[in-house]
């Protein structure tokens, strides 16, 4: 949302944004602006939608849309579900006459269905652009040396990239790596400073820095349109986030490509990732039990309060393995007791607390703020009437004195009454949605959590799937979204690996025949359809059965053909 914000504010367009951490007079002032006119566009998380003060507000706002944006997120069958979507309609409620949009790039059909069912559409209206991109090639590539591949990669295609990776740590290894390889790159993961983040950011977009490598953290809200390729270390455990985070190549509609380095190692990390991430309640109730430790939270209170959170301090202070800790949030997330935020910077705010006679008398008696004081009024109009958003950084250079004794003068003024004043925030949050309760009453709806895994087994297999099928990338990927009549694309790695081989018709029909009795008799792999001809036919006959699969005569399940009964 902060980089939305960022962008339409560029523009001219008066857009704000409400998130977590934010300080509460900040809120009111900005919904009190929203409901006297002063804002066109605000922008809120579904879980701030549903509190007390924001909903008394929008009664009284001139809204003329509700845009629900990423609203594969209403669904149970989607890919990164949160409860707290399913109370937009209570918002309706609210603003009957006022129209509904809701807006994804990654919606099955299945969750099409489900996003107008759990937003109560009266009718079904869906405006929906084709999943094929054209000028993207999408390549799958089986690699052992992955980092030597990547090189290879970004020396022959020219321009700007992303390269995602799984773990913070291997973001700064890959970058640290091509840059002694004298590829302009860096890392980016939401570990570091949102200043750092900031700066990385405008680089890259700048194109002083060339390639970024990060974890999935980098791309959302950032508008690049001439990214050339985007390469993934790893297989992501979604075609969704796939081909989200893919689809950031090529914007421009020209020539781009998605690149996945693939081999076996990827499948097992997916698979173990599975069992990691769908931990025992136990766990679950262990993790819940320290948060309110953690956060020094007492039961029954902090319903609605957000705190700062870092996830890597928590783990070690408790003892927890990280990733299985990560497991137990997002359960406790995508059950409604919790929301998570990556980390946003929430500027230093100050207002003048007293009038403007006391101030001068406090100035005449405290020659040592004379300075830091006039600069604030001088600086920052408005400060007598609301809190003012200001940068410590440039503050403190103005003025030749360190941020570390410009805080120590803040905290100094804040406590003397002089200043109300609220440092910087600069870290995730959680936010409990719900009070804290002790940890044997937490309760999780078992059957939804059981729905959930098996369709994150279901994605899984189905990313794996993409991976090591012999088909037209593009085609399977708009298939998983839909497209069923979808055509080759032409240029992907299976594509153009067909092209090369050359197979006549007379011969396609003859080794169609022959794989037809075969498969129709029992399923086979693809090893064992090939060694039924002569070895100097095993590109034919490869290219013969991906036609097969393409046309849809035969399917490929769990690594074995099945010949499908229909005409073709």
């Amino acid at each position: 949302m902060k980089d939305q914000v960022a962008r339409l504010q560029a523009m001219g367009v008066s857009a704000v944004a409400i998130y977590a951490g934010m300080h509460y007079k900040d809120i009111d002032r900005i919904l009190d602006n929203a409901v006297f006119g002063g804002i066109k566009l605000l922008y809120l998380s579904p879980e701030r939608l549903c509190t007390d003060i924001v909903r008394e507000r929008i009664k009284r706002m001139p809204v003329n849309l509700l845009a629900v944006d990423e609203a594969h997120c209403v669904s149970q069958w989607g890919y990164d579900f949160r409860p707290s979507y399913l109370k937009i309609p209570e918002i309706k409620e609210l603003l009957p006459k006022v129209p509904v949009i809701a807006l994804t790039a990654t919606a099955t059909t299945d969750v099409v269905k489900d996003i107008q069912d759990k937003l109560e559409f009266s009718a079904g209206n869906i405006f929906q652009k084709s999943f094929v991109r054209e000028n993207l090639a999408y390549v799958v590539l089986s690699e052992e040396n992955k980092l030597n591949k990547l090189v290879d990669i970004l020396q022959k295609v020219k321009g700007s990239g992303i390269v995602y990776v799984r773990s913070r740590r291997r973001t700064q290894e890959i970058a640290s790596y091509l840059q002694r390889k004298n590829i302009a790159a860096d890392f980016y993961h939401a570990g570091i400073s949102t200043l750092s983040r900031s700066d990385k950011q405008e680089a890259w977009l700048n194109n002083k820095l060339r390639v970024m490598v990060s974890t999935n953290a980098f791309g959302m809200g950032i508008d690049k349109s001439d990214v050339r390729v985007v390469v993934h270390m790893d297989l992501p455990d979604s075609l969704e986030a796939y081909f989200q985070e893919a689809g950031r190549a090529g914007r421009d509609e020209q020539k781009a490509y998605a690149v996945l380095l693939y081999n076996e190692q990827d499948r097992k990390s997916l698979e173990h990732g599975f069992e990691t991430a769908f931990p025992e309640m136990k766990e679950v109730r262990q993790v819940y039990r320290a948060l309110g430790s953690y956060l020094q939270l007492a039961t029954g209170s902090g319903i609605g309060e957000s705190f700062d959170f870092d996830i890597v301090d928590f783990t070690k202070k408790f003892g927890f393995k990280a990733r299985k800790t990560f497991s137990c949030l997002k359960i406790l997330e995508q059950a409604g007791w919790v929301a998570m935020t990556d980390a946003v910077f929430i500027p230093s705010s100050l207002r003048i607390a007293i009038s403007k006679e006391e101030l001068y008398d406090f100035q005449l008696k405290n020659p040592a703020f004379d300075n830091l004081l006039k600069t604030i009024l001088r600086s920052y109009q408005g400060a007598f009437n609301y809190p003012v958003n200001i940068r410590e950084r440039n503050l403190a250079k103005f003025l030749k004195i360190s941020i570390a004794e410009l805080d120590h003068q803040l905290l100094i003024l804040r406590r003397e009454g002089i200043i109300d004043f609220s440092p910087h925030k600069d870290e995730p949050q959680l936010v409990f949605l719900s009070e804290r309760l002790v940890d044997k009453d937490l309760v999780i709806d078992q059957e939804m959590y059981n729905f959930r895994k098996n369709r994150q087994q279901e994605k899984i297999r189905s990313a794996i799937n993409y991976a090591e099928h012999i088909q037209c990338r593009s085609q399977q990927l708009v298939r998983y979204f839909g497209e069923e009549k979808a055509g080759t694309c032409g240029i992907c790695d299976v594509c153009l690996g067909r092209n090369k081989v050359e197979l006549t018709d007379e011969l396609y029909q003859r080794f169609k025949a022959k794989i037809k009795k075969m498969l129709v008799k029992e399923a086979l792999t693809i090893d064992d359809v090939v060694a039924s001809f002569a070895p100097k036919r095993t590109e034919q006959v490869l290219k013969t059965v991906s036609f097969l699969i393409d046309e849809g005569i035969v399917d490929q399940l769990e690594e074995k053909l099945i010949w499908i009964e229909k005409s073709a």
